[in-house]
């Protein structure tokens, strides 16, 4: 009997991308293809590059279980190390000959006669598979804001995450717009060279110390010599940042104190009372995305930043005007305003059963079976999907989950009498409702908007418990969640 493995695309070569064809190919599926947009790997950490990119989870919990790193530099790490770790997994694991780079997907549509995904590109090329693997990531479309004038704006525009290092800001009048987890880290390092910037900010951010610093040649030594000590180490950043999974999906009232020593670090490093009650925010923390930063504080202390509270009204030719008539003129904008993270899989069309299309399968927010599985899509399985995200720990550690569990589905589909297998409709909707009921318990729902909701108000981003009951859940494949098509009679 022929070779029964079935031919696997993946979409993208971030973290999700390469961790899932590493697994298949120690398996000894070597049937894969990724397809990867730009001309490198590295997902996120490829296109940020703007300057202080940085991870917020720390640098041994940022990392495969199965490849660590006993050298970084520091105790969370930088963009450009990141994403040498990324290129140096898909050397190590013989990935490269397995990509097609600057390969775009544009469509993939199913077809049930013949059991196969078509994956159509934006060079035009149609790529056959019989099981398709988004692994696209949720921050990988940038979110520009709808202000009107923006296209009349005379001056450089771009967005954080496609920053241009040709652009040299010395010397320049900066407005950034936007206070998330970008701006946050590179408004403090432009700020010396800039001859002023104004910083508009619609809602403050809860900031918290970062408890970074660079690990000492010994520290390196003891992680690369003793195994046992690296594991030990990425053990306890483990569970330490798994106990403030409480704070976050059931008990709001533990994360009190990081509030508190979010606004003491804003009265003993922000002299302005006027900035200093603008910084502070009027929601729940935790709401939104708490940040980590050391440097934010004594940024927006300088006196060359104004932060603008005014909201924007338009933009013109050589300036930005606010709500209350003010012109403020700038050479430059800069878009710190984030991703489309509730867009899942755009801009790709995709579609399954029946001609069924998902962005109508997703009219009311992305949903998935674990995440993964959507039912009326077979053999398409997502990384990083619908409820997989977290405030608490690395995704890194949700990935391996949900590879651990595609890995099944793929074993369960090389055999020869099985054509197709599809999550089952009612499963999907019963896992959904309970996602959806643990969610109305998190801070999440204290009264905010924020990047993990649809403009309806439902939270298709967040994963509301503990990673170990996610990973728990996603250890075992149950058919009896699926549907499994045998093959027909030839």
């Amino acid at each position: 009997m022929g070779d029964t493995t079935p031919h696997i695309v993946i979409v993208g070569t971030g973290f999700g991308g390469l961790g899932m064809a590493i697994q298949l190919k120690k398996a000894g599926i070597e049937n894969v293809t990724l397809l990867e947009k730009a001309g490198s790997v590295g997902g996120t950490w490829r296109d940020n590059t703007y300057p202080g990119a940085a991870c917020d989870v720390q640098s041994h919990l940022y990392s495969f279980s199965f490849e660590p790193k006993s050298d970084w530099t520091r105790k969370f790490g930088l963009q450009p190390e990141i994403r040498a770790y990324l290129e140096h997994c898909a050397s190590k694991y013989g990935l490269r000959d397995h990509i097609r780079f600057n390969t775009e997907v544009t469509d993939a549509q199913f077809d049930k006669t013949s059991g196969t995904w078509t994956i159509e590109t934006a060079g035009g090329e149609s790529i056959s598979a019989q099981v398709l693997i988004t692994a696209c990531g949720q921050l990988n479309q940038p979110a520009m804001p709808s202000i009107e004038g923006i296209d009349r704006f005379q001056g450089k525009v771009f967005h954080s995450a496609r920053w241009d290092h040709d652009y040299d800001l010395t010397g320049k009048r900066v407005a950034v717009i936007g206070t998330g987890a970008s701006a946050i880290q590179f408004v403090p390092q432009i700020i010396s060279k800039v001859t002023s910037l104004k910083l508009f900010q619609r809602s403050g951010a809860w900031v918290l110390p970062k408890p970074d610093r660079p690990f000492t040649g010994l520290e390196q030594w003891l992680f690369g010599s003793f195994p046992l000590v690296d594991r030990s180490y990425r053990n306890l950043i483990y569970w330490r940042n798994e106990s403030r999974a409480l704070g976050f999906t059931r008990f709001g009232f533990l994360l009190n104190a990081f509030k508190w020593l979010a606004k003491c670090e804003v009265r003993r490093r922000v002299r302005d009372p006027e900035k200093r009650k603008n910084l502070i925010p009027d929601y729940p923390i935790g709401c939104k995305r708490i940040l980590i930063s050391n440097d934010w504080y004594p940024a927006i202390d300088q006196d060359h930043l104004e932060l603008m509270t005014d909201p924007i009204d338009r933009v013109e030719s050589d300036a930005v005007v606010t709500k209350d008539g003010s012109r403020h003129p700038v050479d430059t904008l800069i878009f710190g305003t984030g991703f489309k993270a509730t867009d899942f899989l755009t801009p790709i069309t995709i579609t399954g059963l029946d001609g069924l299309d998902l962005n109508d399968a997703w009219q009311e927010g992305a949903e998935a079976y674990k995440g993964i599985s959507v039912a009326g899509f077979p053999n398409l399985f997502m990384l990083y999907g619908p409820n997989t995200n977290l405030a608490h720990s690395s995704i890194v550690f949700m990935l391996e989950s949900q590879i651990h569990y595609v890995m099944q589905c793929v074993n369960r589909l090389k055999d020869p009498g099985l054509h197709f297998m599809d999550v089952k409709a009612q499963r999907q909707q019963t896992y959904n409702e309970g996602v959806q009921r643990a969610l109305t318990h998190s801070v999440w729902e204290a009264g905010c908007n924020s990047w993990y909701k649809t403009a309806s108000g439902k939270n298709t981003v967040n994963w509301p418990g503990f990673t170990f009951s996610y990973r728990l859940m996603t250890r075992k494949l149950d058919l009896q969640d699926y549907e499994l098509y045998p093959r027909p009679a030839r």
